[in-house]
């Protein structure tokens, strides 16, 4: 089962990340180039660096100037998050390149990659979520009502991987495959951006 591979390996980057808890720490990948451990790692460990930026920058008191910073900052992290994605599926296109789709095989609505891609983004809901609902200066209150949505996360964690496997199954055997799109981002781009590109002339 492809989750039971990833979820742990999103929960080491996350603990690992919060051994320092700076958004400037430079990531120590401990898996192999070759591994899907190592983009599964890389992945979590982007969307944990910007999961922190969108809390810095809502910071009522960050400086202006300070805040433009972060938000560039937050767009190229976007653009590595879709890049390490398109990454995944690439793995996933490969591996699974000479599997005979059978006659009326379907497409889902996402690639597996987008779907690991929330099951990456689930992993930190649930690790902020547990950190609230034991927070020592908080009140019985907020325990309780953080008690009870890391519950319908840890539902969800369930959920979601099971989903993730099935699709999985469902490429290999040939009852489902694959077709993938680049994202195309276009306000990074400045052929594509009409504020960038007016602003070229």
């Amino acid at each position: 089962m492809f989750s039971k591979i990833a979820f742990p390996v999103f929960e080491q980057s996350i603990k690992d990340y919060h051994q320092f808890d700076n958004v400037d720490q430079p990531i120590n990948n401990p898996f192999r180039k070759d591994k899907i451990e190592h983009l599964l790692y890389a992945k979590n460990w982007i969307d944990t660096v910007q999961w922190h930026l969108e809390d810095i920058i809502r910071n009522p008191e960050i400086d202006p100037v300070e805040a433009l910073k972060l938000k560039r900052r937050i767009d190229a992290s976007n653009q590595e998050r879709t890049d390490m994605v398109e990454y995944i599926d690439s793995y996933f296109l490969d591996k699974y390149k000479d599997v005979e789709v059978k006659d009326g095989a379907k497409i889902n609505t996402e690639s597996p990659a987008w779907a690991i891609d929330r099951l990456s983004i689930l992993a930190l809901k649930i690790y902020h979520m547990n950190e609230e609902a034991t927070r020592e200066d908080a009140s019985a209150e907020h325990k309780l009502k953080c008690t009870e949505k890391l519950n319908v996360l840890l539902e969800q964690k369930k959920d979601l991987s099971t989903a993730i496997d099935e699709l999985i199954a469902d490429i290999e055997s040939g009852e489902k495959y694959m077709k993938v799109y680049k994202q195309m981002k276009m306000y990074n781009d400045e052929e594509l951006n009409p504020v960038l590109y007016q602003n070229k002339k």
